[in-house]
């Protein structure tokens, strides 16, 4: 399967081969209720030894019910599902979200973070797959995958971004647009008058993404070390995202 092809794409393509296969034996089911949905993942959960899952977004959910869901969490670990977890890394900039999931990580429902655009995804073992219908955060609906022959290809897609992400316990520095352009425009060797007339800002603009850099990158001044060089390192081995 194309490495390129996204969750989105595939979630779109699935819903083109149910309407293309009525009337032939496929165990894929629609579900469009949200009430539905929870309850088909609910009953999957009970029977489950093994949950892999993705997510584009945090949950909505919060005071008792986002209590009871981190319960019902720790409850299945501790009954000794497996579990890893795919969030995108905007969900990290959220402290609540941030510090529920350091909490599961460290309870074993292992997490690691990627850049990319995901779907909402959820697979039990390899017996029942949940795939957002519509590449929307919080959008109602979802497709219940049975087909061995797609939840397959899901599981492999799964475990490819999974390769791809980093652990959720790694530094994570959140740069902005500008300010990566900066540091990728530092890591070609260029002057800050050099970045300012490639990017067609002043070079004091220039100054003070820098000093952002530094700070965000934890690189104080010292007499000893060159910041520009280990930013640009920190780059290169991706930390500075």
């Amino acid at each position: 399967m194309d490495e390129s092809v996204s969750l989105a794409q595939l979630a779109h393509r699935l819903e083109e081969v149910v309407g293309e296969l009525r009337g032939i034996p496929v165990d894929v089911e629609r579900l469009g209720d949200s009430e539905l949905v929870r309850q088909q993942i609910a009953q999957a959960t009970q029977s489950a030894s093994e949950l892999r899952a993705m997510h584009p977004v945090g949950s909505r959910e919060q005071g008792r019910q986002e209590q009871k869901s981190r319960r019902s969490v720790l409850d299945e670990l501790r009954r000794g599902m497996a579990m890893r977890t795919i969030v995108h890394a905007s969900v990290l900039d959220d402290p609540r979200k941030a510090a529920r999931i350091s909490e599961l990580h460290a309870a074993g429902n292992l997490h690691r973070v990627v850049d990319e655009p995901i779907q909402q995804l959820l697979v039990f073992d390899r017996t029942v797959a949940f795939l957002r219908i519509t590449p929307v955060a919080y959008s109602p609906g979802a497709l219940a995958i049975r087909q061995q022959s797609l939840i397959t290809i899901l599981i492999d897609l799964f475990e490819r971004t999974w390769a791809k992400g980093r652990e959720v316990t790694e530094p994570t520095h959140r740069l902005t647009p500008r300010e990566r352009e900066v540091l990728a425009l530092i890591a070609e060797g260029r002057s800050n008058s050099a970045i300012a007339h490639a990017l067609s800002i002043t070079e004091a603009a220039v100054g003070k993404h820098v000093a952002s850099v530094f700070v965000k990158l934890e690189l104080p001044a010292t007499k000893d070390d060159n910041r520009r060089v280990l930013a640009v390192l920190a780059y290169l081995r991706g930390a500075a995202r």
